[in-house]
């Protein structure tokens, strides 16, 4: 069994003559839980359809399973369970009819769990599918795709909309989804309070590239802010090495910076960065950083292997 789950070598997809993922390559362990984070329109669900065979890359590859994505057969996706943003259900059916709807396609329906997912959601069977909330339609959408037992949960942004109690017991069932170490979940989300509370590894995709692939602990560990007295020559923002995103803040500049060292400090004493100080980032300060960052699409962090 490979000890990759999911795996992206050159991919690249363009509609008409605008590149939408741009030359990416990373890998996702088996066991793992892959935060996926990008603004809107960074490619995130392109990626994720390529992944999963419903989009054909324009370049490069990409497997699941340590299988082509677009050689993928019917058994091959009985193995991949895939939740789309939306949650799209039958409104006519209760929701005893929509899991009887769905087993009939897998051999290894485990109805067990799908009502200990509803449970969870504070679901009942006899519910119609019209009379359930938004947070009530993704645990019933969740049920669905982890009650057919895959080896593989990929979410594209599942908990949007969704209250805090709904959202707790989404992640919840993630976390108890991979306990077994032989499970592997990637999930696409734009909140990161909650990627941070389940997620080991993150990967962030800004204009289309891999900025950051890399565990979570690492990039929080690597990533540092910087408070300091500037002028208003921002031209003098390409002499700092290693910066990630510099924004205004009054009359003082914050700058969060990857791997600060003595030729980082050297840098700010000689563009005149005055009254220092430097204090470790928390997650969701690192990768808004390099959400917000405009200074180009490539990299200043330097993936580390899984």
């Amino acid at each position: 069994m490979s000890e990759i789950a999911i795996e992206a070598s050159g991919l690249t997809r363009y509609y008409g003559s605008k590149p939408i993922v741009r030359q990416i390559d990373f890998a996702v362990p088996r066991g793992s839980v892959t935060g996926l984070l990008g603004l809107n329109g960074t490619g995130k669900t392109t990626t994720i359809r390529i992944l999963v065979g419903l989009l054909a890359p324009t370049r490069g590859r990409s497997a699941v399973l340590g299988i082509d994505s677009q050689q993928l057969s019917p058994s091959d996706r009985a193995r991949i369970g895939f939740a789309v943003e939306g949650h799209f259900l039958y409104n006519w059916m209760s929701v005893a009819a929509c899991e009887r709807f769905q087993s009939g396609t897998f051999p290894r329906w485990d109805s067990r769990l799908f009502r200990d997912t509803i449970d969870r959601f504070g679901i009942s069977l006899d519910t119609k599918v019209s009379q359930l909330s938004r947070g009530q339609r993704a645990g019933v959408s969740l049920a669905l795709t982890l009650s057919s037992l895959p080896e593989l949960l990929i979410l594209d942004d599942p908990a949007l909309g969704l209250d805090p109690v709904n959202r707790r017991a989404l992640n919840e069932t993630i976390l108890e989804f991979v306990q077994s170490g032989d499970r592997t979940a990637l999930l696409s989300s734009h909140l990161l309070d909650d990627v941070e509370r389940i997620a080991d590894r993150i990967l962030i995709m800004v204009n289309g590239r891999i900025a950051v692939d890399c565990p979570l602990e690492s990039l929080v560990d690597r990533v540092s802010c910087c408070t300091v007295e500037l002028d208003d020559d921002t031209t003098k923002l390409g002499q700092i090495p290693r910066l990630i995103h510099a924004r205004r803040v009054g009359k003082r500049c914050v700058l969060t910076l990857v791997d600060f060292d003595s030729q980082t400090q050297d840098a700010l004493q000689r563009i005149g960065g005055e009254n220092l100080s430097r204090n470790p980032a928390a997650f969701d300060e690192a990768a808004i950083a390099y959400l917000s960052r405009s200074r180009g699409s490539e990299s200043f962090f330097t993936p580390s292997q899984p």
